[in-house]
């Protein structure tokens, strides 16, 4: 899968996390990418933070299904980060292109401290919370552990 416009992994050379295309220039850029990537055999492309008019002028031309992450409609189909969708991300600012569709950071904070307190209780895991055995399988282990000793058994690595 290619990957064209916004590519996070070089934002620091591409100025920031910032909208890619906005010049015709860089538009051009952007379509070379991605016949580039459609020509070295790429099964999809990505379209991140293009101007939906960029991506609407190149839909017709590219012949691979393209996912757009801020690039307007005319993609072939959508994605999000998930953290950004569902208020995960604490970050001073979201995407323009991001929807807010819950707000669940303090949930999980909350149970995440709830999971912690439990650990540091000894609390959990509780026996709902644990496999079984059979008592008699687990006597005839413990008597192998008995008979064995596995801790100064040489190794032969």
């Amino acid at each position: 899968m290619g990957h064209v416009g916004l590519t996070p992994q070089s934002a620091s050379a591409l100025g920031g996390f910032k909208t890619q295309g906005r010049t015709a220039e860089s538009a051009a850029q952007i379509a070379r990418d991605a016949f580039a990537l459609q020509a070295a055999g790429c099964f999809a492309i990505v379209f991140e933070a293009v101007p939906a008019a960029v991506a609407d002028a190149l839909m017709p031309r590219i012949e691979v299904p393209v996912i757009g992450i801020g690039a307007g409609l005319a993609t072939d189909g959508q994605v999000l980060v998930f953290h950004d969708l569902l208020g995960i991300s604490t970050g001073p600012h979201s995407p323009r292109f991001v929807k807010r569709y819950a707000e669940i950071h303090d949930r999980m904070v909350e149970g995440m401290r709830a999971y912690a307190a439990e650990v540091r209780g000894r609390r959990f895991p509780d026996a709902e919370h644990v496999y079984s055995a059979d008592p008699a399988e687990i006597e005839e282990f413990k008597h192998y552990l008995e008979q064995e000793s596995l801790a100064t058994a040489p190794w032969d690595w």
